[in-house]
């Protein structure tokens, strides 16, 4: 634990503008959270700062537990006080907790990994991941996210909302492209968003990853509004063809089962 002459010392990285060094030390932390481990050269680039602020700023983290020494030399990670910290908010999530049985029995009947997702503002969040036996380094980690018109999850989370959102997300949102799949345009979105509704479940098809999918199915609660969203991911091939069928079963009665689980009651 940081002793109170540290804190004290500290205090001068946030002397000059709280908010300002508060905001660089969070983005610093959420680039060592994408790169595992970095030096501070890479992170400096990455955050596009001096490398003395960098440096600065670790020494701060680093004294307070929250950056430590990679296992690489001159490279810095996460820190553990991170891990209580994360812990106490994935503690509160009741959706996740909910989930975490019926998405263990996916991994366990596919060897693909298994998300959850949430809906933040005109991006969906995983706040749970379950890493396939076949494929890990798929793009959504645990934590990160992805615009709402990108991937299964996030569309599920989307289409099962109200027509009027579909509307207002286009009109704020540019609909980047990560692949030349991704749909970018009102109508191509609109279409898959419709196609996702009408067959009870959202397709993913390489427009995240090349080469990979998914397939999601959304989640509701008491108030019968989208929760949170289900999906499975893994190679094109296995999971669009081989075991489909099992899939779309395997999510969607999943995503019930989750769903009265959260006091959804479709019935009344």
């Amino acid at each position: 634990m940081a002793q109170p002459e540290v804190l004290s010392s500290n205090k001068a990285i946030i002397r000059d503008n709280p908010v300002r060094s508060l905001a660089k030390a969070v983005l610093l932390l959420e680039t060592l959270a994408d790169e595992r481990e970095a030096t501070p050269r890479q992170l400096s680039e990455r955050v596009h700062e001096p490398r003395t602020t960098v440096y600065r700023l670790l020494t701060g983290l680093q004294a307070l537990d929250m950056v430590e020494a990679g296992s690489r030399p001159g490279t810095y990670r996460l820190g553990w006080r991170l891990l209580r910290l994360g812990s106490a908010v994935i503690a509160r999530l009741d959706e996740r907790q909910a989930a975490l049985p019926v998405m263990e029995r996916i991994h366990e009947r596919t060897g693909e990994t298994v998300f959850l997702c949430v809906q933040r503002g005109d991006d969906a969040v995983c706040i749970e991941r379950l890493d396939g036996l076949r494929v890990q380094s798929l793009m959504l980690r645990l934590g990160g996210s992805l615009p709402l018109h990108v991937g299964a999850g996030p569309r599920a989370l989307l289409a099962w909302g109200p027509r009027a959102e579909w509307e207002a997300y286009v009109a704020r949102v540019q609909l980047e492209a990560i692949t030349d799949k991704t749909p970018v345009t009102r109508e191509a979105l609109f279409a898959e968003l419709e196609r996702s509704v009408e067959q009870g479940y959202a397709v993913s098809d390489e427009d995240v990853t090349p080469g990979i999918a998914s397939l999601g199915a959304p989640i509701f609660d008491y108030t019968g509004c989208v929760r949170a969203a289900i999906s499975v991911g893994g190679m094109r091939q296995f999971v669009l063809e081989e075991i489909r069928d099992e899939a779309v079963e395997l999510i969607t009665t999943g995503a019930r089962e989750i769903s009265i689980a959260l006091g959804y009651d479709n019935g009344a």
